[in-house]
C-alpha cells in the first residue's frame, strides 16, 4: 500500500509539477522564440533564448546553457531573471540560456523503463530520451551555433524528470556537454538503473575536464539515490570531473529548484 502510494504521488508531481511555476508569476524576461521543425522527435519545437547584459554590444562570445521545461510558462522566466541578476552582481560569467518548450515531458525526459511506466508511474508515453538527446546535440546545438556568438562550452540544468535527463545524458554521453546541473533527478526510474551502472558508465568519461553539481530534496525514493549516486562519485574519484552534491534536507521537491539555483550556477559558472 506504501508503494502504492508513492508511485501514484509521483506520477501526479512528474507530470504536474511544471504548472506550480505559474503561481510565481515570474516576469517575463525580453527573450527570442524560434520554431523547429524536428525529425527527431517528429514535431515543431518551441525554442526560448535569452542573452545575457552586454551581448548586444557585439564582439564577445558567450557559453550556453540549455534547459529542458524551458517554455515561457514554465522554468525559463525564472531562471533567465536568476542569471541577470547573478551576471550583474558578478558573481557569474555571462551565458546564454536555452529553454525547450515541453509537449510530452514524460516521453523526452525518460530513457527506457524494465517496468510498465504507465501503470507504476502514470507516465503514458517514455522512452523518448534518445531522440530527445539527438534533437539537442543535433538540430538545436547547430541552430544556436549558426545563429549566436558563443563559445565552444556548453551546459545543461535540469529538475525532476529534466534532472534524470541530465544525468542519464552525463553518463550515457558525457562528451555532450562541459557542465550538468540536476537538481532532485528521479534517479529512482527504471528501478533506478542509472546509479546501478553508474560506475561502469564513469570509465567512459572523456579526458577533458566536465563540471557535475545536483542536489536531493528530502522526497522517499529521491534522496536515497542522489545520496548513493554521490557516495558513488566519492568512491570511485572519477579523473577530470569536479562535482559537489548539495544535501537539502528541508527542501521538498517542488522547492529545491528555486531554493538551490543561485549556488548551483555560482558553483558552476562563477568567476
Amino acid at each position: 500500500m506504501t508503494k502504492l502510494f508513492t508511485y501514484s504521488f509521483f506520477a501526479l508531481l512528474l507530470l504536474g509539477c511544471k504548472s506550480k511555476s505559474m503561481v510565481y508569476n515570474d516576469p517575463v524576461p525580453v527573450h527570442e522564440s524560434i520554431i523547429i521543425d524536428s525529425r527527431f522527435v517528429q514535431e515543431k519545437r518551441v525554442i526560448n533564448i535569452w542573452t545575457p547584459p552586454g551581448y548586444g554590444d557585439g564582439g564577445r562570445a558567450f557559453s550556453v546553457l540549455y534547459m529542458p521545461d524551458g517554455g515561457v510558462g514554465e522554468d525559463f522566466p525564472h531562471i533567465a531573471n536568476t542569471l541577470s541578476e547573478l551576471i550583474k552582481s558578478n558573481k557569474i560569467e555571462p551565458v546564454i540560456l536555452v529553454g525547450i518548450e515541453n509537449t510530452e515531458r514524460g516521453r523526452d525526459l525518460t530513457g527506457r523503463s524494465i517496468v510498465d511506466a504507465h501503470e507504476k508511474y502514470g507516465i503514458p508515453m517514455t522512452d523518448g530520451a534518445k531522440n530527445f538527446r539527438a534533437f539537442i546535440l543535433e538540430e538545436l546545438v547547430p541552430e544556436i551555433e549558426r545563429n549566436y556568438r558563443i563559445t565552444d562550452k556548453k551546459g545543461i540544468i535540469g529538475e525532476s524528470l529534466a534532472g534524470l535527463f541530465v544525468v542519464e545524458t552525463f553518463l550515457l554521453q558525457p562528451g555532450a556537454f562541459d557542465f550538468y546541473i540536476a537538481m532532485d533527478p528521479s534517479l529512482w526510474w527504471n528501478d533506478n538503473f542509472l546509479v546501478k551502472n553508474a560506475a561502469e558508465y564513469l570509465t567512459e568519461l572523456p579526458d577533458s575536464s566536465r563540471k557535475l553539481w545536483f542536489a536531493g530534496s528530502n522526497t522517499t525514493d529521491i534522496f536515497e539515490y542522489t545520496r548513493q549516486f554521490a557516495e558513488l562519485l566519492n568512491h570511485e574519484q572519477p579523473e577530470g570531473l569536479e562535482w559537489t552534491y548539495s544535501d537539502e534536507p528541508n527542501e521538498k521537491h517542488h522547492t529545491i529548484f528555486r531554493a538551490t539555483k543561485e549556488k548551483a550556477l555560482i558553483w558552476t559558472l562563477g568567476k
